[in-house]
């Protein structure tokens, strides 16, 4: 069957809180009539009633800690965080609560929450709506990182971090919810740490996620035309991320370039960097290259912010100029 990224998610909710009595949804107007800024849970207080589905008060930090709490007293909430750029609110909640109570309690304690935030650029709402946060939380143990990039992949992803016993940060990119196409009737958990090779390449490996991976996909086209064969990797979950798989492509192709929506200083891009350069150097024919957004403040107007991050024409001159080393 057929429906975009909303639909992904708002399928799977159901049919997940149908099977599990244990999960609720807390957040800010995700209740009807209004059903969530990108409508992803509309119609869904009708089928379970405002005691599972639960407009919660403007304050991200309370929202973080119902679903820490809840989550630590048997519960599997899925809370949402409006914009991912308020998550820094709710950072202590997260971070130092919910990502490290399984440690501090030896083991006796697990945290079954996931966390939904719609993130990213291409709608021009500036500084502080419009932010790529998925390296922020990298250097936190104890919390997953998931960003798809196409409705399938949100439905088997979102399954599998609403079962998963850890706090999952579950990236849902703003230009990407009306995204259409095909999802399982019937639905089956993707695996978090593995990555979708979506598109097969022999000349270099390009790697990104969230909208970038539609990009990359889009430059990929344009470039095979001018005789270079890109793979394009979508990571999918960035913590864990499938190291092995990055590698084995890496070696078939001898180039690697990551691109990302976050900004360059201290993205999540130089990790995988690190990785391939620890375990593959000897693979690699010439030196891997980073995209990503410059290390300025997003612009609230459209056109200044296309400036920032990178285009697909960026990574087809980016390509271009690796290849040719």
């Amino acid at each position: 069957m057929k429906t975009n990224i909303s639909g992904a998610i708002r399928k799977t909710l159901k049919e997940e809180m149908e099977r599990d009595p244990s999960i609720f949804l807390f957040g800010e107007d995700i209740a009807d009539p209004y059903g969530g800024i990108h409508k992803a849970t509309k119609g869904l207080t009708d089928h379970f009633g405002p005691e599972r589905v639960i407009n919660s008060p403007l304050s991200e930090i309370a929202i973080a800690g119902v679903g820490v709490g809840a989550a630590i007293n048997g519960m599997r909430p899925v809370v949402e965080i409006m914009y991912a750029d308020f998550l820094p609110i709710a950072m202590d909640q997260i971070v130092n609560c919910g990502a490290k109570m399984h440690f501090l309690s030896g083991g006796s304690i697990c945290v079954p929450v996931v966390i939904r935030a719609n993130y990213g650029s291409g709608k021009g709402e500036g500084a502080q709506h419009s932010q790529d946060p998925l390296a922020w939380f990298m250097n936190y143990p104890g919390v997953k990182i998931v960003a798809p990039s196409t409705p399938r992949d949100t439905q088997g992803l979102l399954l599998s971090a609403i079962r998963d016993n850890n706090p999952v940060l579950f990236f849902e990119h703003k230009m990407l919810y009306h995204f259409s196409g095909e999802i399982l009737q019937h639905n089956e958990p993707i695996p978090l740490g593995v990555m979708d090779i979506k598109r097969s390449g022999r000349d270099l490996t390009i790697i990104s996620c969230g909208l970038m991976v539609h990009r990359a996909l889009a430059a990929a086209e344009k470039l095979s035309e001018m005789g270079v064969d890109a793979e394009v990797i979508d990571l999918r979950s960035l913590k864990p991320f499938d190291e092995e798989g990055i590698l084995e492509s890496v070696r078939r192709t001898g180039r690697l370039m990551v691109v990302e929506e976050s900004c360059r200083t201290g993205g999540w891009g130089a990790q995988i960097v690190d990785t391939v350069v620890e375990n593959a150097f000897d693979a690699l024919e010439t030196a891997p290259v980073r995209l990503a957004a410059l290390d300025a403040p997003l612009a609230a107007r459209m056109d200044f912010e296309a400036l920032q991050v990178p285009s697909a024409q960026a990574i087809i001159d980016a390509a271009l100029s690796l290849v040719k080393r």
